[in-house]
């Protein structure tokens, strides 16, 4: 119950309560919702409950979501088992998935096409799993997926950067280059969201930057944005190869929203990559689209496979956590008060965008990629809503 000012009595609890769990994934320092959005919440008749420290990553204290409105709870496991919505920003771990209860609402990255685990638990849990990552936008895009790719196609070329030095296994090689002295060929896989941002670093240290892509629309919005310091290359299986191979950084940023990474890259191109040279996989999160690819983390981001490094780490955004949570909380911030105000039934009927999220729900699987790839039977969502 919450006081009030009417003689001190206290006033029935109102809206829904919304629960912020610390993270647990190795190294992230993101949050699920920041202290001004817990502010929104409030301000729209919720209830917020943080767990202790959970904002410390990103420099916001208890006292500052305490001020914002929150209950500051010690524990996640006390979080888990009172609030109505858990908003985070990674996947359940193993030890979250079980403590969700049937019917309540998640809002996270989940990423299950290549987590069938995971989607095991959840299909198990009976929560209400909506993921991120395959939410909509009228344009045909992915809103809440955008700004974890905008930092991570930024970040892939800084981390390349950093791994081509000879003190950290690479060539040696400085990625502009300098006056009399070539610069580094970068080639990236992908001309979205991940690929745009990479592209803008790279041309901006002055590498000889090479994009590759199927969507010729794609290649011209790039040509018109970057201008010919931009090569771009229509994506075949004989460009991939041709390029790969002499390249100095390979940055992977494909993605098939809700479906595992295509895999583009081959054992065997990674094979005739010169000793020294770098990839980065970006889609890792789905899978990965170089063979050779596994996940890593921020404490051990690296590993070599043929003397090519690979730097495969699955929550990149979570070394910049503070840009990335603001980010990201900039994009997800309507869609929770949606879920919060209106109930998960109503909001995702009202809102196409927003049903094109439902992964899981209820023991159902209602992503058509995972189902078919894990096979499960795929249900609608308005099936389930209804």
């Amino acid at each position: 119950m919450r006081a009030n000012h009417n003689g001190g009595r206290p006033a029935p609890e109102t809206g829904m309560l919304i629960g912020v769990p610390k993270e647990i994934k190795v190294l992230e320092n993101r949050v699920g919702m920041t202290p001004a959005s817990v502010r929104e919440l409030v301000h729209h008749g919720h209830r917020a409950m943080v767990e202790r420290n959970a904002g410390q990553g990103i420099g916001a204290s208890d006292d500052d979501y305490a001020r914002a409105g929150a209950t500051i709870v010690p524990t996640a496991a006390e979080v888990f088992a009172k609030a109505e919505m858990i908003v985070k920003v990674k996947e359940p771990q193993a030890s979250e998935r079980r403590m969700l209860r049937p019917g309540q609402i998640l809002f996270t990255y989940l990423h299950l096409a290549p987590d069938p685990e995971q989607t095991k638990d959840l299909v198990a849990g009976g929560a209400v799993c909506i993921a991120y990552e395959t939410v909509t936008s009228s344009t045909g895009g992915l809103p809440l997926l955008a700004p974890m790719s905008e930092v991570a196609g930024r970040m892939a070329v800084q981390a390349g950067a950093y791994y081509l030095e000879k003190a950290h296994g690479g060539k040696g090689i400085l990625l502009g280059g300098v006056p009399g002295v070539e610069p580094a060929k970068v080639v990236v896989l992908g001309g979205g969201v991940v690929g745009t941002h990479a592209i803008t670093v790279a041309l901006g240290m002055e590498a000889d930057v090479w994009v590759i892509d199927r969507n010729v629309e794609a290649l011209r919005r790039l040509w018109a944005q970057f201008g010919p310091a931009l090569n771009t290359v229509f994506s075949t299986r004989d460009a991939i190869e041709r390029h790969v191979e002499i390249a100095d950084l390979v940055i992977g940023g494909v993605l098939i929203p809700g479906a595992s990474a295509p895999k583009l890259v081959t054992h065997d191109m990674i094979r005739k990559m010169g000793a020294g040279s770098v990839v980065v996989d970006v889609a890792i999160d789905q899978g990965g689209c170089f063979e050779t690819s596994k996940p890593t983390t921020h404490a051990e981001p690296v590993y070599t496979v043929d003397g090519v490094t690979h730097y495969c780490v699955a929550n990149m955004p979570g070394g910049v956590p503070r840009t990335s949570t603001y980010a990201l909380n900039n994009a997800t911030l309507p869609f929770v008060l949606a879920l919060a105000d209106k109930g998960w039934k109503k909001a995702l009927a009202d809102d196409v965008h927003l049903r094109n999220g439902l992964n899981v729900a209820l023991g159902k699987v209602t992503c058509r990629p995972v189902a078919d790839v894990q096979g499960y039977r795929y249900v609608e969502a308005t099936q389930v809503i209804a």
